[in-house]
């Protein structure tokens, strides 16, 4: 079970208490936010990505969508989401608990800075039911994420009210 193959990473780390299981599931944004109790732009969800050999893992805010032109731009490849069966085949993780921890070492996983506007966000831990609150340097050291990188869009619209502040 992938929630187990993190628990074993974060007890490394002497973390593993911070994971948090949920009696209902977390599987989508909306889900997560309500069993954490925070708004659905402070889950950091975990988009999974084709790439030539193996995948591309983004994580990124909640309430963030890929921005095409930006990915293309980034990775010279139009974004083309994993299936549910190539995302566990390639992360080790079903969808609705796909995180970036724990995974193969070939996954390359990044960090969108749509995150970067919270003090903490919530990845999954591995199953659909799970989570775990990180900074967003935590989060980034611990997914061995290879940068921060600018490919979202919709975030911003949030963050500012009526007056644009």
């Amino acid at each position: 079970m992938s929630i187990e193959k993190v628990r074993a990473y974060f007890q490394e780390l002497g973390m593993a208490d911070k994971i948090l299981e949920f009696p209902s599931s977390s599987a989508t944004v909306e889900l997560a936010a309500q069993a954490v109790g925070v708004i659905p732009a402070r889950i950091a969800k975990t988009l999974s990505f084709k790439k030539e050999e193996g995948c591309i893992l983004i994580v990124a805010a909640g309430d963030a969508k890929i921005d095409n032109p930006k990915f293309k731009a980034q990775f010279g490849r139009k974004a083309s989401m994993l299936s549910p069966d190539a995302a566990l085949a390639l992360t080790g993780h079903a969808v609705g608990g796909v995180c970036p921890f724990a995974v193969p070492e070939d996954v390359e996983v990044y960090t969108d800075i749509s995150l970067k506007r919270f003090p903490t966000v919530f990845p999954a831990a591995g199953s659909s039911n799970s989570a775990i609150e990180l900074s967003c340097e935590e989060l980034f050291t611990y997914s061995h994420s290879r940068g921060w990188i600018d490919v979202c869009k919709g975030w911003q619209e949030e963050q500012s009210g009526p007056s644009g502040v």
